[in-house]
């Protein structure tokens, strides 16, 4: 019997109903809360998949994760691709897979860990920052973000250098991303499980919710953020995630899709989604634990091993 084990937070809709629907299943996988406490070095993993809801809270959780994947388990999602991504990298991705992104700086950090001395240790950065050639590239209104952050925390539209100086002032040791404004037509957040199946869900961002509607849409336009959104997580490497398209004149703009622990609550995704999720991410987790694909070979160094 393979087990699959689930590394979860606060959330309590998709855990528990996922959990029952792999056991239930009878396929040979049975599907448990992972249990962790102190881990050794030399120390070997029971799950055959782990499930990782919430280790880029919990840094205990990722390094346990590295470990496993060195074990020979699947992890979902790989924790060293994880902890490599940024959304500008993910800008940067776009641009050499041809896909439509919004146009992105990185910017230097305003503030540093205590033992930076800013007249000593950054020789390499150019002072001050050049703002104006940062505005003429991305343009008014703009979008300030953390490269690492997530759930739409420490995003500020920005309406003019003064404003975009300002909360950049406010970031701390946060490194910020400065971002093209579009003003989009439609919103779509597209769920994307095992690098092969994508959910296109029409998303009202003001209020926050999704909206089921499968005529939201035009069929090209459907097979376009589908083919788009398979483009990027086939690059990423990650099983689950969320892939979010800003349209403007009938062009899908990848605006966020560095959400390797989407949202999967049935009060957010609505019950419609909510099955489609738990459905699917069993059909996914069964297929590792019985067809397994080692994640070592996916990393450059593990000739060495």
């Amino acid at each position: 019997m393979k087990k699959v084990g689930v590394i979860v937070g606060r959330e309590w809709s998709f855990p528990p109903r996922f959990i029952d629907e792999v056991n239930g299943r009878n396929a040979g996988v049975v599907a448990e809360f992972a249990k962790l406490g102190g881990t050794r070095m030399d120390e070997a993993v029971p799950y055959a998949v782990l499930v990782d809801r919430i280790s880029h809270e919990v840094p205990y959780y990722r390094s346990y994760l590295k470990h496993a994947v060195l074990e020979g388990v699947t992890v979902i999602n790989n924790p060293f691709m994880w902890t490599a991504d940024d959304k500008f990298f993910g800008a940067s991705l776009c641009q050499k897979l041809g896909l439509a992104h919004p146009k992105t700086v990185a910017l230097p950090n305003k503030d540093y860990v205590p033992g930076i001395v800013k007249t000593e240790s950054l020789r390499n950065l150019e002072y001050p920052i050049n703002w104006q050639a940062i505005l003429d590239y991305v343009g008014l209104p703009c979008i300030l973000k953390d490269a690492h952050g997530g759930g739409w925390r420490g995003v500020y539209v920005c309406h003019s250098v003064e404003e975009l100086i300002r909360y950049y002032d406010g970031s701390g040791l946060l490194t910020m991303i400065a971002q093209e404004f579009i003003k989009w037509d439609r919103y779509v957040r597209c769920m994307c499980l095992g690098r092969n199946l994508v959910l296109p869900m029409p998303y009202d961002t003001n209020n926050r919710r999704y909206v089921p509607d499968p005529n939201y849409l035009t069929p090209a336009l459907t097979e376009r953020v589908i083919a788009d959104s398979l483009k990027l997580v086939g690059a990423l490497g990650y099983d689950m995630n969320t892939v979010e398209w800003a349209i403007k004149d009938g062009v899908p703009y990848a605006i966020d899709f560095m959400n390797p622990a989407p949202d999967m609550d049935v009060n957010s995704l609505t019950p419609e989604y909510f099955e489609w999720v738990v459905k699917h991410m069993a059909d996914l987790v069964i297929d590792r634990a019985l067809n397994p694909a080692p994640q070592l070979t996916e990393l450059k160094w593990s000739k060495l091993f």
